[in-house]
C-alpha cells in the first residue's frame, strides 16, 4: 500500500519561497510518475509538475505553464521524497497543494487526476500580495 505525507506549506508574501515536501512509502519499482497537484478555492484541482524516475535516475519533468520557470519538482529516492520548490510566488498561486502517485506508470503533458491512485492529504500554500 503507497502512503504519501506532505510538509512545508505555509504563509508567504509575493515574490517569496517554499519548498513542499512528500514523503512517500509502499510499493514503487521500476519507473514511476509523481507528481504535484493543487486546488485553488472554487476552481478545479490542476496538475502542476510531473516527474517519470526509475532506478535511481530521473527520466524526465512536466511543468504546467504557469509555473515554468519559477517551480521545479525532484525526487530524492534514498529518502523517498518528492520535493516542489516554488520560487518568485504570486497570489494566483494559493491553493491546496497534493502530492501524487501513478506507481509503474508513465507521466503525460497533460497530467490527468485519473492516471494517479495515491493521494497525500494535501499542504495549504497561501501567498500574500
Amino acid at each position: 500500500q503507497v502512503q504519501l505525507v506532505e510538509s512545508g506549506g505555509g504563509s508567504v508574501q509575493a515574490g517569496g519561497s517554499l519548498r513542499l515536501s512528500c514523503a512517500a512509502s509502499g510499493a514503487f519499482y521500476g519507473r514511476n510518475c509523481m507528481a504535484w497537484f493543487r486546488q485553488a478555492p472554487g476552481k478545479e484541482r490542476e496538475g502542476v509538475a510531473g516527474i517519470d524516475t526509475g532506478g535511481g535516475r530521473t527520466y524526465s519533468t512536466h511543468y504546467v505553464d504557469s509555473v515554468k520557470g519559477r517551480f521545479t519538482i525532484s525526487q530524492d529516492n534514498a529518502k523517498n521524497t518528492l520535493y516542489l520548490q516554488m520560487n518568485s510566488l504570486k497570489a494566483e498561486d494559493t491553493a491546496m497543494y497534493y502530492c501524487a502517485a501513478d506507481p509503474g506508470g508513465w507521466c503525460t503533458e497533460a497530467m490527468r487526476e485519473d492516471d494517479f491512485g495515491y493521494w497525500g492529504q494535501g499542504a495549504m500554500v497561501t501567498v500574500s500580495s
